[in-house]
Parts: C-alpha cells; sequence; structure tokens
C-alpha cells in the first residue's frame, strides 16, 4: 500500500470515530443554516481527503483560526481568518438567518464576516465542503435541492495554496484580484512576504513579489504553446488564459492536485519545487530578479559569480546577543538572510521566535557554540585572511578600548538621557512643521496646550491641539474594549471623553496596519488645512514613542453604512434625509477638488467613510489615502494601487490613474447604495451573477430603473427625485473617465432640475447583456435654458 493511500485509510478511519461520537457535524459535507461549527468539529468532504474546522497551528500559540485541512499534504491548504486570528475556544461558524457566513468570538460580541447577504429576509442556504477543498455557499430551493451553483466559494479568496482550475488575475466588475502569499513560517499562516499574481500593468505574465520587489516573472504568455516563456519544459503544469469584459486570469491545471508557494519558492503536490534562490534549480533562473550582491561581498562569491548563500552548521547559541530587528516588520527567514546580506558586517543570522519569526544578526566578533537545544543559525562565508586582519586589529584596539570604556559608560548614560529628552523635542517640532506650517510649538511635550496654525501670511487658523499618551489613555480608560467604536485599515477607533466633558473620537494605529507614518502625517497635514461643513474636524493629534493617534470632533451616528445597510436603522433615513447627505458628500468633493488650495482626491470614498452628525449630515472621514494634485495637474499615475474594491474606479484599479474622476466613479457607486440602501459589492442574480453597478444598468436600459428604490422608502419620497439621481449616479459610474461629469457639474444636477441630463454609457465592472458599441462624443451637458456646462476632464 503507498503512502497515499496509507493517509487516506488512516484519515477514513478517523472520520469513522469521530462519527461514533459526534454524529451531527462529522457524517456530512454541508453545514445547514443555524447550525455552528464549532471549536473541535470537522466539516467532511465527502471522499475524506478534506475537512474544515477551527485548528491552532502550534502548541506554543494560543491564536485560533478557522481553515480547510488537506489530508494528501497535512497541510491546511485555505484559512478563513490568516491576518485575524482570535483567541476564544468558544468560537464558533454560523450561517445566520439572512444568509451571512460568520465567525462569531467573544460571546457573540465580535465577529469576522466572511460573506454578507443582501438579502433582508430569511434565506435557505447552506455551506458545503467539496472533495477538493472548496467551501461553497449556496442557496436552496424549499424542498432541498439546490438553488443556484454558488453564491460565495472560497476559491475566490485563496490564500497561499493553488488548487486546479482556480484563477490568478483580476475580476474588472469588481477590480478583485485573485492572488496567492506565502505564510509568514510553517506554524503561522498569516501573511508572509511572498505573492505570486498577475502582473497588473497588462503584460499577460505571472509575476512573484518579494514585499514589493519582483523576484521572479514568467515571461509573456505563448497562446500557441499555452505557456510562458520561462517555463516552458516544466510537466507538472498546464495552463489556459481567457480574458474578456469581465475578467481576466490565469487557470494552472497542475498534474500533481496543488500548487504553493511558501518563501518565495513554488512547490507541487509531487514534491518538485522550483526557486529562484537555489543554485541548482535551474528551471526558473531564466526569470529570476533577485537582489544583486553587495560590492563588498564580492569576493564572496563563487566562482560562476552565482548568488551568495549561507551555511548552516546545526543548532546552537552565539557567545554573544545580535542585533533584533522590531517584530512590527514581521520578518521571515527569507527576509532575515536578506538584511545580513546587505550588512557587510553581518556574519550569521537566525530566527528570535517559536514559530521560526523576527531576524537578529551578528558581526563577526561573535562566536559560535554549538547545543541541541540552540537555534538554526546560518553563516555567511567569510575568507580566512581577512579574518586574520580584522582579529589582528581587534586585538590592538582591545586594550586601549577597555580603558575607556568604563569612563565612557557613565557619559554615555547621562548623554542617552538627556538625547532621549532631546529627541523628543525635535520629533515633536518637526511633526508641528510638517503638519502645520508655521507652528508655534507647546511648552512641554505631551502637553494638551492649545497651538496655532496657519499660512505664512496668517490669514487662516485652524485650532489644534498636541495631546499627551497619558491623556488619551486617561479618556479611554485605558483604551477599553467598552469604548471600542470600531475598526478599520488604520487601527482601532474610541471614544473618548476629556477632563472638561468634550467627547472626541480616538484613532490609533495598529502596529499590525499596513499603514504608518506617511498616511498618518497625510491625513493630520490636509484635515488641518482643510475646513469644511461636510469634512470631519481634526481635534489634535499625539506622537509619543510608537504611538501615532488622531483625535476628531466625536460623531454619535457613527457612519452611514451602519444605517445604510440594516434593515432596522435605515427606517431613520427617510427621503429627505438621503438627499441632503448625497448633496452635502457633493458639496465636500467640490471643496476638495475646486476650492481647497490644492486639488485633494480622496481615494477611497465609501459608505463607512462617511460619518454622520446629530442632525445626520454627512461629514467625509478617513483621508490617510488622499492624493494631493498641484493646481496644473490633472491625473497622476501610481504603481501603488489602494482603497476598497467596489468603489475604485477602472483606469484606477487596472493602470493606477489618479484624477478627480477617481472620486467620481466613487461617489456614483455611493450615490446608488443611498438610493437603494444596497451594497454594490453583493452579488444581484438575473441573468447572472452582477454587482450593484451592473444591476442599475440593466434596469434602466429596460425602463424600470424604479425598481431600484429602496422599498423602506415607501411613499416618503418624490419618484422623479430619486429617478434623477440613479441618472447622475450612472453617468458618474461610467467606464471611461472622460465621460464622467465633475462634482461641479453634480452639484448643478442636483440644485437644477431644469438642467438635462446627457444619457449614461455603459458603467465599468459589470456583467451583463452586449452593450452595441457607438463613438463617444466629448460630453457636454445642456440646459433648457440654451446654458451649456461643459466637463472639465480628468485626463
Amino acid at each position: 500500500m503507498d503512502c497515499k493511500a496509507s493517509r487516506i485509510l488512516f484519515f477514513l478511519s478517523c472520520a469513522c470515530f469521530l462519527h461514533l461520537t459526534r454524529p451531527s457535524k462529522l457524517s456530512t459535507n454541508i453545514l445547514w443554516q443555524g447550525e455552528k461549527l464549532n471549536f473541535g468539529d470537522f466539516l467532511v468532504a465527502n471522499s475524506g481527503e478534506a475537512s474544515l474546522s477551527f485548528f491552532k497551528p502550534s502548541n506554543y500559540s494560543n491564536n485560533i483560526y478557522l481553515g480547510v485541512n488537506s489530508l494528501l499534504f497535512s497541510y491546511y491548504v485555505w484559512v478563513a481568518n490568516r491576518d485575524t486570528p482570535i483567541q476564544d475556544p468558544k468560537a464558533y461558524l454560523i450561517l445566520d438567518e439572512q444568509g451571512s457566513l460568520k465567525i462569531l468570538y467573544n460571546k457573540d460580541r465580535d465577529s469576522i464576516v466572511l460573506y454578507s447577504s443582501s438579502l433582508e429576509a430569511p434565506t435557505n442556504t447552506s455551506i458545503t465542503l467539496t472533495d477538493k477543498g472548496n467551501v461553497i455557499l449556496r442557496e436552496m430551493n424549499p424542498d432541498g435541492s439546490v438553488k443556484s451553483d454558488f453564491v460565495w466559494q472560497s476559491y475566490d479568496y485563496p490564500t497561499d495554496t493553488l488548487f486546479p482550475g482556480m484563477k490568478l488575475g483580476i475580476n474588472k466588475r469588481t477590480g478583485q484580484r485573485w492572488s496567492i502569499t506565502s505564510r509568514r513560517t510553517f506554524h503561522n499562516p498569516s501573511s508572509g512576504p511572498f505573492t505570486l499574481g498577475m502582473d497588473p500593468n497588462n503584460t499577460n505574465q505571472l509575476v512573484i513579489w518579494w514585499r514589493e520587489m519582483i523576484m521572479w516573472t514568467s515571461g509573456e504568455w505563448d497562446p500557441n504553446q499555452q505557456t510562458f516563456r520561462n517555463t516552458k519544459g516544466l510537466v507538472d503544469f498546464n495552463f489556459t488564459y481567457v480574458s474578456n469584459e469581465n475578467e481576466t486570469y490565469f487557470k494552472i491545471f497542475l498534474l500533481s492536485y496543488l500548487n504553493i508557494i511558501r518563501d518565495g519558492s513554488i512547490y507541487s503536490g509531487s514534491d518538485t519545487y522550483y526557486s529562484c534562490a537555489s543554485n541548482d534549480r535551474p528551471p526558473f533562473q531564466a526569470g529570476c530578479k533577485l537582489p544583486k550582491t553587495p560590492q563588498c561581498r564580492k569576493s564572496q562569491q563563487h566562482s560562476d559569480n552565482s548568488l551568495v548563500l549561507p551555511s548552516w552548521n546545526g543548532t546552537g547559541k552565539m557567545s554573544m546577543e545580535g542585533f533584533k530587528f522590531d517584530e512590527s516588520e514581521n520578518l521571515t527567514i527569507s527576509d532575515c538572510w536578506l538584511k545580513c546580506l546587505n550588512n557587510c558586517s553581518c556574519v550569521a543570522y537566525s530566527t528570535t521566535n517559536e514559530d521560526d519569526s523576527g531576524c537578529e544578526i551578528w558581526s563577526i566578533t561573535a562566536k559560535y557554540v554549538a547545543t541541541n537545544d540552540g537555534r538554526n543559525i546560518y553563516f555567511f562565508p567569510v575568507k580566512s585572511e581577512a579574518t586574520s586582519k580584522r582579529r589582528l586589529i581587534l586585538s590592538s584596539v582591545a586594550g586601549g578600548a577597555a580603558a575607556i570604556f568604563m569612563s565612557c559608560c557613565i557619559c554615555f548614560v547621562l548623554w542617552r538621557k538627556h538625547k532621549a529628552k532631546v529627541n523628543r523635542k525635535i520629533k515633536q517640532e518637526k511633526l508641528l512643521l510638517e503638519i502645520g506650517g508655521n507652528a508655534t510649538p507647546p511648552p512641554a511635550y505631551g502637553s494638551s496646550s492649545k497651538v496655532k496654525f496657519g499660512t505664512n501670511g496668517g490669514k487662516t487658523n485652524h485650532d489644534m491641539h498636541i495631546f499627551s499618551f497619558g491623556s488619551i489613555a486617561t479618556a479611554t480608560d485605558n483604551f477599553s474594549s467598552a469604548n471600542k467604536l470600531g475598526e478599520g485599515g488604520y487601527g482601532p477607533v474610541y471614544k473618548g471623553k476629556l477632563k472638561d466633558g468634550q467627547e472626541i473620537a480616538i484613532k490609533r494605529l495598529s502596529r499590525s496596519s499596513g499603514q504608518g507614518l506617511e498616511e498618518f502625517k497625510n491625513e493630520a497635514q490636509l484635515i488641518a488645512k482643510l475646513q469644511h461643513r461636510s469634512l470631519v474636524r481634526l481635534l489634535g493629534f499625539c506622537i509619543e514613542g510608537e504611538e501615532r493617534i488622531l483625535i476628531y470632533e466625536y460623531m454619535p451616528n457613527k457612519s452611514l453604512d451602519f444605517y445604510l445597510f440594516d434593515f432596522n436603522e435605515k427606517k431613520v433615513l427617510n427621503w429627505r434625509r438621503r438627499l441632503c447627505i448625497i448633496e452635502g458628500i457633493a458639496q465636500g468633493l467640490v471643496y476638495l477638488h475646486n476650492y481647497s488650495r490644492l486639488t485633494v482626491i480622496h481615494r477611497d470614498l465609501k459608505a463607512s467613510n462617511i460619518l454622520v452628525d446629530d442632525e445626520m449630515r454627512p461629514k467625509i472621514s478617513d483621508f490617510g489615502l488622499a492624493r494631493i494634485f498641484r493646481s496644473e495637474d490633472n491625473e497622476e499615475k501610481t504603481n501603488k494601487i489602494v482603497g476598497t474594491f467596489g468603489y475604485m474606479s477602472p483606469e484606477y484599479a487596472m493602470s493606477g490613474v489618479v484624477s478627480i474622476k477617481t472620486d467620481v466613479f466613487s461617489y456614483g457607486v455611493l450615490l446608488l447604495e443611498i438610493v437603494t440602501g444596497k451594497k454594490n459589492n453583493n452579488c444581484y442574480q438575473t441573468d447572472g451573477p452582477i454587482n450593484l453597478i451592473g444591476y442599475a444598468w440593466q434596469l434602466w436600459i429596460e425602463g424600470r430603473a424604479s425598481e431600484l428604490i429602496d422599498p423602506i422608502l415607501g411613499g416618503s419620497c418624490s419618484p422623479s427625485e430619486v429617478l434623477r439621481c440613479i441618472h447622475i449616479g450612472l453617468l458618474c459610474v461610467q467606464e471611461k473617465a472622460t465621460e464622467r461629469p465633475t462634482m461641479l457639474n453634480v452639484v448643478s444636477f442636483l440644485s437644477s432640475e431644469t438642467i438635462q441630463l446627457a444619457q449614461p454609457n455603459q458603467p465599468a465592472f459589470f456583467n451583463n447583456i452586449v452593450v452595441k458599441e457607438t463613438d463617444v462624443l466629448p460630453v457636454s451637458y445642456g440646459s433648457s435654458n440654451d446654458v451649456t456646462i461643459s466637463d472639465v476632464n480628468g485626463r
């Protein structure tokens, strides 16, 4: 009996035993609506080769994940919450009454939403685990038969494993990209530094990124041989390429079942792997773009000038402590190799944590001691002649260094205390200068005294505060969970109360956040200089040690999505209030695009970034991703695509082109969501799966746009006003940026019903019937009194 058959027999035996003890969850591959999958339960595929369960990746970590385990590889090939682990063993997976798929924990107070249903009434849905490890959510008929193929599947959200038939590419309708990202370590399933995906620059090739550095390219796709230039001769892989108006992707059909990228190498199920990091693995050398060897290590290269690789001497320890990198950098052993390679004094490196993450490096002065309970330590080659010279120099200076060392220690301690105090003041003054221009530093760091920011001419002044971390901790009861309002890409947001009774909202940068000091300064600089009733007001900030905190006016009514997408809460949003929100957001964008000193592109306009005050008036928030243009610029191109899928314009998502029309597209999506009360990213099944933009376009061209109106509005709205808003929204989401109106146009459309609107063209990111293409002329919007408002093109 071969190894594979033995493993299958073992797994089936275990499944039979578990069936006797827990038959409700372990004898089927279906989780029905209302059932719970608890910690210790398994959802098993019919073949027995895959199971879905909660798991702990190691004995020394309390982190809990939900994932699909493959029996063939004894490995969790898909992890639902890889970057948001939980530590509650009473957590469970459930399909609620509306058909949303959630992980609930912390006594049901917190949740991780895997799929959010747009349906308001109870539905009949189920979760199925296929033999190939795909978690599929389906709608069911009352008789138990399948109503649809799927409304959500885990194959659309791969982690570090590629199954046969999965895609690598982009969904043009939603902007979603399909790619796989390595684990941080074997025992830590969180996202690592390597990503395999389709080149976003439309070059029809696959790319491996090492963080932001390209490590390998597959070469151009050869349609005749159905392979890539740099992968010819790899018998383990078969490729297909698909590109249409809805999506562009590659499918890899593996002869050995799966493909996994881990630490920069591509592994197949047959244990054959291809790697750029090894000199004896030639198949991928043609596409490798590894870092160049530093000049100081040229003498360590092999005779063929190949890459300098370290050697492993076994487990052990070093005679002295090395330099440890900050844990917030999330370094892996591959990152540590690169850190040591580029540091000319580094001769050895190792990981620092039990899960083989972190990085510590040593210089030539450290000595290696072999031990059975030590760490794996890797060494770069050092030529004996160079080593002898360095030891001689070290010996000659050791005596003199020892004589002055003791006297320096006392001076160093005093100097360090003084320097820390000076550095704190320098950081504060530098931040004041970068954020506020001409600013008067406070009398002491951490003070909450008022500081005036203004222009050089002193024409505009904005009241700002610099808060100490202690005052913020006091205001939030030491950042207690009871005061937590929510969490976004920047980090958690808390409610606080100052000593004078003023309520504030506090946004604290998380160390695990992808954003950092640049986004912090960007948002603080922008909001300090922007003043408009439709923009959230920044009261101050705090920078102390590693803390980066922004303090805003407190908005008691939370964000727009809290009301808009909740069946009970949306009742407070009658048509007058929704129209007020639509007009307020438009006025805020006009100020950013046209009337502020610099043109500001928000780049992340969405319902969760629109706060509402106690009178339900909107305020635009979260300027961490905003882009500033000089007045003479119309557009720019960026290599870093940031934002939220579903709200990103096609030219930005596909090519990185940023202009005012980027925000216009996002506003159009938001306008349609406000009118309909539905999320754009949800699936609306008509002739085929489409998002809200496609659904609105289909009803529009069929003359049934009134069906889009949120039923909860009832008779409180004017149908003509709502249909005009839908018309404006479709103009804003047109595929070509030149055809979209500016926000000045939009404000004019909303304020005057006499202005005639052009017919919208086909929108971007939708999947629907084919529309006959016609020549598109430059857009202008005429009015009934023969006054023309010309569109100012963003290109």
